[in-house]
């Protein structure tokens, strides 16, 4: 199943050990995992400015996602559908990547729940919908 991983679901995955760490891990070995330069530039820039990353740390974190996930160019979507272009451009991943989900803790997109067949869960809601859709994962 392909999928994209909101910049906030990276960022968590990269600070914290827990359920963000975990589902970044399970979906690199058993799913396809679509980014762009966007997201990857949005990650490059929370972890330095926010987080105290440096330079060469987050470029490491980043360079190790280059390396397991797929990277697209997003198509830009028809017409604006979020508030926010950002979360245009991850709608727009999805939709060019023709992923089954975005996983995200960003309210605004979470608040969608579907776009163009691609469904918008949060890290948790991922679990019950892989169940769904790829039965026996574990």
């Amino acid at each position: 199943m392909k999928i994209v991983l909101d910049t906030n679901v990276l960022v968590a995955s990269f600070i914290a050990h827990g359920n963000c760490n975990e589902l970044l891990e399970h979906c690199i070995v058993h799913h396809e995992v679509v980014l762009s330069e966007f997201i990857l530039g949005e990650l490059m820039d929370v972890l330095t400015r926010k987080f105290g990353y440096t330079q060469t740390e987050a470029r490491v974190a980043i360079h190790l996602l280059r390396t397991r996930t797929r990277l697209i160019v997003p198509a830009p979507l028809p017409i604006p559908v979020c508030r926010d272009s950002d979360d245009d451009t991850i709608l727009a991943t999805a939709r060019t990547g023709e992923c089954a989900a975005i996983v995200t803790g960003d309210k605004d997109l979470t608040d969608l729940q579907r776009y163009e067949g691609v469904r918008i869960l949060t890290p948790s809601e991922f679990w019950a919908f892989e169940d769904t859709v790829v039965p026996g994962m574990e």
